[in-house]
Order: structure tokens, then sequence, then C-alpha cells
């Protein structure tokens, strides 16, 4: 720490006492001009301590970042001429970066890597794994100030020898086309002698020059990604779409719209697991569930409340239902009649550019894509615990079919995970008659939502009867259907009837030839960049399979990226950002967000300021008897620029779009007063919070002003 300290200390002590002497103007042309007669007959007496001289002034003017650089390459070609100035130029610049980037290693790494480690993580594995290109790329753009790239890359886990030697490639070129505007430089007399053409053109090459830059490390990237595998001249399809959930119809159905020639590949069941085993089938059974708990509370109505008489079976096959009434929107017809050529079948990748599917009735066949979208989706993850296999555990998927022909539920149920998807499941199985136990490892439910949300939705669910508990660590199942569960270090057994799991999705990637074209991490997880491009170019994912994300509307947002960028390659690419992607939580009442919550905030070390608007003060909902809940917006500190928005309502989810709309207009949250909303609805809940916004930031003096006024005016 010490050490850390006085390496600063002269740092500061230098850089200040730089500007302090007015030293930044022997860095400028002027005075290089004025002094240039001086300068040729030093060198032209001792040339190499002359060039000594000036190399330690560059590289300590680079290590230290300090203004001049340019004018020192500017004047290296002046003095020394093209190939000695840019020899110079390459060494001093490369080894004073190297400095710099040395200190900030030294002094900031080990606290930056500490406090913002999780959010580097990304950064720090694409580094690791093509950390000399990447760093590359940055060193040819030169929009970039170098000293940034310097400091910013102390920070990262890259390796010195890497940086320096890719540092002294990637500035190459810039460095050369200064030195040549350099060396016309030293013939101007006054300003108007900038503007000769071999100047103008030095610079007008230095701008043109990232752009033949990024062409060229495509194609290296291409080359290597490629190295091996030889090309088709001709293909059968513009596009091939792997998986027929919602990323992969999405993508189809762009690609056919726009006339290209696509094929849809599914293995399963059009339109995956949000129609056959995810969004459709547990909203439809959380409506069930709902209407339950209504009769059973009736007398919160007015009405008599009796016991809802239940037959599983008959809420298991409207959910069936349900299903067929929606599946004629992703059906193989539809799609046809699109223009997407639908195949039944597994795909399987045998080169980069070509897929052998394996037909259902057993047959093979194969066809060639200019590009490709793999949209596998995901599966539910299943623990590794000991005696796991032989408990007859149900998923998110398994549990319609293996639950469907039952006259009542399960009467012990235990759902692992109090994420999203087991905090939906354990409440309405709980309306439905099972007896539900939520088993989480961690200290709250909801992990990713805004903690007030998560701790009224606990309080909803405990108040309903669900056994929960936090803090447990599910450890084996044993025989006679028990789970053991460790939590304050003590075992705790929980008996069951069915067990469903409950605690995430694992990509799926296996089976499709994925592994033999390198396009998987150590982990076995799809390598994706921000335009959803795979290792090799002309390979896309989309939806649960890249990892980003794992919502249907998600998959959607990926899926159309994923599309144009394949089929405007490679004119143009689209990155995807994710930072006004919502999502809802379809408990009662339900959780919708988008952007941070208060907690993300404070992590991200934002200011921020928080205004509530809470649903007991809503017409609507006292009507309904739904007051529980809130609207809670969190600020930009001094505006009222909006960062994110969390509601925990009955329609929660009904109420975010104008949110979203605002937010992705980047309208501030005070334009939402501006629409009329019928009275009453739930809508009016978010104007209402923009009043309380208002109401804590009126402009007191003003108001006491007014006071006066008035008072003056009534005599």
């Amino acid at each position: 720490m010490i050490k850390k300290l006085g390496l600063v200390l002269l740092l500061a002590a230098a850089v200040t006492a730089f500007f302090y002497f007015g030293l930044s103007e022997y860095l400028s042309l002027n005075y290089f001009k004025a002094r240039q007669a001086d300068f040729d007959a030093a060198y032209a007496a001792n040339p190499w301590a002359f060039i000594a001289g000036f190399f330690l002034i560059y590289v300590v003017t680079t290590a230290l970042s300090l203004p001049g650089a340019a004018i020192l390459t500017l004047v290296a070609g002046a003095l020394f001429g093209l190939v000695t100035g840019t020899i110079i130029v390459s060494f001093a610049s490369t080894i004073g970066a190297s400095l710099a980037f040395l200190s900030s290693r030294f002094v900031l790494r080990d606290w930056v890597q500490g406090k913002f480690g999780d959010r580097m993580k990304g950064l720090n594995e694409g580094l690791a794994r093509d950390g000399a290109f990447y760093l590359f790329t940055i060193r040819m753009i030169p929009v970039i100030p170098f000293f940034v790239v310097n400091l910013a890359m102390g920070l990262t886990k890259i390796r010195l020898s890497t940086f320096y030697w890719v540092s002294q490639i990637g500035m190459l070129a810039g460095t050369i086309v200064y030195v040549n505007a350099g060396t016309q430089i030293a013939g101007i007399e006054s300003a108007s002698g900038l503007f000769t053409p071999a100047v103008i053109g030095s610079f007008a090459a230095l701008a043109i020059f990232p752009w033949i830059t990024k062409a060229a490390i495509a194609a290296i990237k291409r080359r290597r990604a490629y190295k091996g595998w030889r090309k088709p001249k001709k293909f059968d399809r513009n596009l091939i779409v792997i998986g027929a959930g919602s990323a992969g119809l999405v993508s189809s159905y762009i690609a056919a719209t726009v006339k290209a020639k696509v094929t849809l590949i599914e293995a399963h069941e059009m339109g995956g697991d949000c129609l056959n085993t995810g969004c459709v089938p547990s909203k439809a059974l959380i409506k069930s569930a709902k209407i339950a708990s209504h009769i059973a509370h009736a007398d919160r109505y007015g009405l008599k409340a009796v016991k809802p008489e239940l037959d599983f079976a008959e809420v298991m096959a409207r959910v069936q239902s349900v299903i067929k009434d929606i599946e004629p929107h992703d059906s193989v017809e539809r799609f046809s009649a699109l223009g997407v050529d639908c195949v039944a079948g597994y795909a399987r990748f045998v080169d980069p550019w070509t897929v052998e599917i394996t037909h259902k009735d057993g047959a093979k066949s194969r066809m060639t894509g200019k590009n490709f979208i793999i949209a596998t989706g995901a599966a539910p993850f299943v623990p590794s615990l000991p005696g796991i296999e032989e408990s007859g555990y149900l998923t998110s998927e398994t549990l319609w079919d293996a639950l469907s022909n039952r006259p009542l539920p399960p009467r012990r149920l235990i759902i692992m995970g109090g994420g999203p998807i087991g905090c939906e499941l354990a409440q309405s199985f709980q309306r439905l008659g099972s007896q539900v136990t939520i088993v989480e490892m961690a200290d709250r439910l909801l992990g990713k939502e805004d903690e007030e949300a998560a701790a009224l939705i606990y309080e909803h669910l405990e108040k309903e009867g669900v056994d929960i508990r936090l803090g447990h660590k599910a450890v084996r199942i044993e025989a006679g259907k028990k789970l053991m569960a460790e939590a304050d270090g003590k075992e705790v057994a929980i008996a069951y009837d069915e067990v469903i799991i409950a605690v995430g999705r694992r990509a799926r990637v296996t089976g499709f030839g994925l592994e033999e074209l390198g396009l998987l991490d150590e982990k076995g997880r799809m390598i994706t960049d921000e335009s959803l491009t795979s290792l090799m170019p002309h390979i896309y994912a989309a939806g649960d399979v890249a990892g980003k994300q794992q919502f249907t509307h998600g998959a959607s947002h990926e899926a159309w990226h994923a599309t144009i960028n394949a089929l405007a390659s490679p004119f143009k690419k689209y990155r995807v950002s994710y930072d006004l992607l919502p999502r809802a939580t379809y408990t009662d009442p339900e959780v919708a967000s988008i952007g941070l919550s208060e907690e993300a905030a404070a992590e991200a070390g934002k200011e921020f300021d928080v205004t509530h608007y809470h649903l007991d003060d809503l017409d609507r909902a006292i009507a309904e008897s739904e007051i529980a809940g809130f609207v809670k917006v969190v600020t930009a500190k001094g505006s009222d620029k909006i960062l994110g928005v969390t509601i925990a309502a009955s329609h929660a989810g009904e109420m975010l779009p104008q949110f979203t709309l605002a937010m992705r207009n980047n309208m501030g949250l005070s334009k939402l007063a501006q629409p009329i909303a019928p009275y009453p609805t739930w809508n009016e809940a978010d104007k209402y919070v923009v009043g309380q916004y208002k109401l804590a930031r009126k402009p007191e003096k003003l108001l006491q002003f007014a006071e006066k006024y008035f008072r003056w005016r009534r005599g």
C-alpha cells in the first residue's frame, strides 16, 4: 500500500510540475517552428545523443499520459524523416505505453478487479480468449485516445508481453501517417501551409485506415475460424434456422418476409418450450389457480366463501386445450404459407456450411446454408445430487404430462428453487390444494428482482400457506421420498410426494456438432459476441442458447438482430442491447421491472433518487380489493431520467409498457404525466408516481411567494 501511494504521489507531482511550470508550451508546433533551425543544428552536431534525448522525452510524455505525443510524432517526421522517425516513435511510444500500463496495473487493478470483478468477468474472459485481436482492434481506431487504452488495459488481466507487441504493431500505421505528415510540416512556413496535398492525404489515409483495418481483421478472423474447412461455391439456402421456439420462429419469419430462402429445422414440436411446456401452460395453470383462490376467498368481495370443488385432471386438460388453441400461431402450416421451408428432424453440422438432417422416419439428408441461426433453446438444469436420478423428480417441462391424469394435485410438493418459475408454480399448486414447500439456497426469493418486491411476494406466499425454506441447501434425496437439506449447519428432512426442480436452465448445445466446429467454450457454452455472432462469422445464436437472457420476448429481440446481421452481412451489423429488456413474474401480485433496481443502481455506483407510489391509494386497486403493491421508479440524481422501474401489483405486467416506451425514447419521468388515462384504471398509477416525484421537489420558495401574492389579491 505504501509503495502504491508513493508511486501515485510521484506521478501526481510530475504531472503537476508539467502544468505548473508551463512545460506544455515546449510540446507545441509553434515552439518547434521557432526553434527548428537550432534543433536541426543540434541533431547534425551529435545525432545519437539528440535521438536519445528525444526518445527519452517521448517515453516520459507517453508514460505520464501528458498531452503532446501527437506533436512529438509530427516533430519526429520533421527532424528525422519518415524511416528514422517512424522507428524512434514506434519504440518510444510502445515503451511509454507499457510504463503507463504497468502504473495503472500496480496502483488500481487489484482494487478495480475486486470491486467490479463480476462486471468485468466477460471482458476478462474475452481478453483471455482473444486478447491480442481485441487490443489490436482498439489500437487501430485513432478516435480512442491511446493513453486511455494504456490505462484501461492495465486494469485487465492481459499479459504485459501481449500488450507490448500488439501495441507496437497496432500503433504502427497511425505512427507512419503522423510521421509522414511531419515530414511535410518541416517545410511549412505559415498556417496556410498545413493544407498541402501531401499533408491532407496523410490525414485522409489515417481517417479511412480504421475501415481498412476492420476489414483486414475480419478477414484474418475468418481465415483463422475456417482453417481446415473448404467453403462451398454455392448454397441451398440463404439461412438455415435450427430450433422452432420463439427465436427460431421469429428468425425464419423475418427471413421469409424479405424473400430469403430459409429452412426451419425442428426435432420436436413447433413453438418450442414457451408454447408447449413453459409460458403458455404455466399461465393457463396460474389462471385456474387464481379462480380457485377467488372462490375460496369470495368473502372479500361480498360473496359466500366456499371450498372449490377441484378436478385436477380437468385443470390440466384445460391447460392442454389452451396450448391447442394457440398452437396454430406457431404451426408448420402457417409458416409454410409464409414461405418458410419447415423440416421435422434432428440437424447436425458435418462442416461449417452443411447440416445433416435425421428425419423422423430415420432417413437422412444434407443441406448447405450461407448463414445459420442456432435457436435450440435451453432445458431445466438438474443438479447432481445423490439420489436424484432415483427420486422421480419433475421439471417445468415434464410436470405437465406426469400430472395430467390425476384427480388431485400432489399432496406434498417440494419445489427446489425460489426464482420466477419456482414462485409461480408454488403459488399455483398451493391454491389448487397442494402443501408446497420452496427450498431455496439463497436468503431471499426472486434474487434478480427488487428486494422490496421480493419481500412482498414472500409475504403473500407465506400468507397463502407455502412453506418457504430460505438458506436451505439441498444435499441429497433419500429413499422414501425425503429431501435432505442443510440449514444453519444442521440437516433437515423434508418429506414429499413429488419434487419439482426449478433451479435454472442450461442451454441446449450438445448433439448439433457445435463442439466439432469449436463454437463452445470450456464450460460447454456457445461463444457469441455483441452481435450474436459465433466464432464462425456465418453462424449466429438467438434465444436461451445464446445465454444472454431467458425470456420469450428477449428471444424475439435477439432473433431480429441475429437474422438482420446474418442476411445483411458483411455490410451491416447491429449490436444487441439488453439494458431495456423488461421482465415479469406472474405471481399474485405480479412483479414487472425494467432497467436498474434500487439495489442494482447502488451496486453500479449510480447516484439516484427513488420515488414510490403505493397501490392502497389507487381507486381501481381499492375497488378490486387488490391494494397490495407499489410502483417504484429509480431516477438519476438531480434529473427525471429513468434508470429503472419495478412494479409489484395485480396487473404489473400490463402497467410496465408505458415506462418501457419512455425509457426507450429517452423520455423523462415527467413526460408520463401527459397521457390521460381513463378513470378508474390500473395505469393511473403510472401517472400518480409522477405526482409523487413532483411533490417531493415542489418549489417551496416559489410557493411561499404565490401564497403572499394570492393573499394580496384577496385584499
